[in-house]
């Protein structure tokens, strides 16, 4: 693969994100399809059936219509009370985690299920971090009455214990995974090997935009049903799109954010910013998994170039979040593209941040209940708002329910701050 070393690319306007690849499958510098060559058809044969189907009115009306009354629109409303308390910037809440199951991941599971279906497989495999994935990949197999395999590094199956026995509760199977740090990275290329030995008979579905580019455009073609219904009601609410608007995003994998940005990519980043918030780690700790904002290095991780972070050998780096979710040491290959054009900035936020925004919105904004991963999000907007002016607009994606992580907060924080 030839790789494209232009440090300034440009998106181009009219075009779909996920389609500004070459013919290499590559995003400027990263991307691509470099996988085995025993996956080569495989991946090549999920790419035409998919390809083929985005364009299928029948496959759109069905996926619009379990969209719409399955997963259900997700509300959009001003967060008043955390508005006034900080002053400056109004700031807004999509919440997401609204959608059937409590989280963003439904999208992409309600599309691998349809393609599963389409492919005549009877099996899907996954991944999971947060148990987010594996939950609703779970959901929506039992209901397209497919199979399903969920691999989970055993840390998380620890941690992230509620989602766990969601998973079980919905007939799938979790395979732990105890090798390396044991976390989602582990879950992932154990995945990996397990299709390369089933690919005939199983359908993959990595729960993120990573991974070789066809995994990466199903997942953010899913998400982007966030930013579809966004646009729609910034516009119901304020006449027209902000002149200031910051649309704020945790980063992990990087699903949730592409899903939430995609409608509005064409806006000038003067008028429309991408925010994105990556997870620091434990404060003081040189661990943290944030590839974009603390120095990732471009290299290869699970079938794709992205900045990864790992040492002068290319050994990759241990990592370290209080969300499971974000504790990746890789990111999408799109968001490797909108940071080196420039049209989204990203930063990072430490775990005892995102437990003090979960104290602030408790006390505030009960609403909201927010797991740890877009806490993030919301920790860098109570740092950002109170600077800026009371025209600028503030979207926080609100991407996951906070069920899930109530043992960890209330270790962290105790019972005051871990009522559900």
């Amino acid at each position: 693969v030839k790789i494209n070393h232009i440090f300034r690319m440009k998106i181009k306007k009219g075009i779909p994100l996920i389609d500004q690849h070459d013919k290499n499958f590559m995003y400027g510098k990263h991307g691509g399809e470099l996988v085995p060559i025993t996956l080569r058809k495989p991946v090549s044969d999920l790419r035409k059936l998919f390809e083929k189907l985005r364009r299928d009115k029948s496959f759109l009306r069905e996926r619009d219509d379990y969209f719409k009354n399955w997963v259900g629109e997700t509300r959009f409303f001003k967060l008043e009370n955390l508005t006034e308390h900080l002053g400056g910037a109004q700031i807004w809440c999509k919440k997401v985690s609204d959608a059937r199951g409590g989280a963003h991941k439904i999208y992409g599971a309600v599309v691998h299920a349809m393609l599963c279906k389409k492919s005549g497989r009877k099996l899907m495999a996954t991944d999971t971090g947060a148990g987010f994935n594996g939950k609703l990949m779970a959901l929506a197999c039992k209901h397209f009455g497919i199979s399903l395999k969920v691999f989970m590094g055993t840390h998380d199956v620890e941690r992230q214990s509620e989602n766990v026995k969601a998973i079980k509760a919905l007939g799938a199977t979790i395979v732990p995974v105890d090798a390396g740090s044991k976390t989602l990275v582990d879950a992932v290329s154990e995945l990996n090997r397990f299709w390369m030995a089933n690919c005939s008979s199983t359908h993959m579905a990595i729960g993120s935009t990573v991974g070789a580019n066809i995994f990466t455009k199903i997942s953010a073609w899913s998400t982007a049903q966030i930013s579809r219904e966004l646009i729609v009601q910034i516009k119901d609410e304020f006449g027209e799109i902000p002149k200031k608007l910051k649309l704020l995003n945790c980063v992990g994998g990087g699903s949730s954010a592409i899903g939430m940005w995609n409608s509005f990519m064409d806006y000038p980043k003067s008028q429309v910013e991408f925010v994105g918030i990556e997870a620091g780690g434990p404060r003081n700790s040189p661990l943290h998994a944030a590839p974009l904002s603390k120095g990732g290095k471009l290299g290869i991780l699970h079938g794709a170039m992205q900045y990864v972070l790992m040492d002068s050998e290319a050994n990759i780096m241990p990592t370290a979040s209080i969300s499971a979710g974000l504790d990746y040491p890789g990111v999408s290959s799109l968001h490797c593209f909108l940071k080196d054009c420039g049209r989204a900035r990203y930063t990072n936020v430490d775990d005892e941040s995102c437990l003090e925004a979960h104290k602030l919105l408790t006390e505030l904004e009960p609403d909201v209940r927010s797991s740890l991963e877009p806490l993030h999000a919301f920790a860098e907007c109570i740092r950002i708002a109170p600077k800026l002016s009371s025209e600028t607009v503030i979207v926080v994606n609100a991407c996951g329910d906070v069920a899930k992580d109530i043992n960890i907060i209330k270790k962290r924080l105790g019972n005051k701050y871990a009522q559900i």
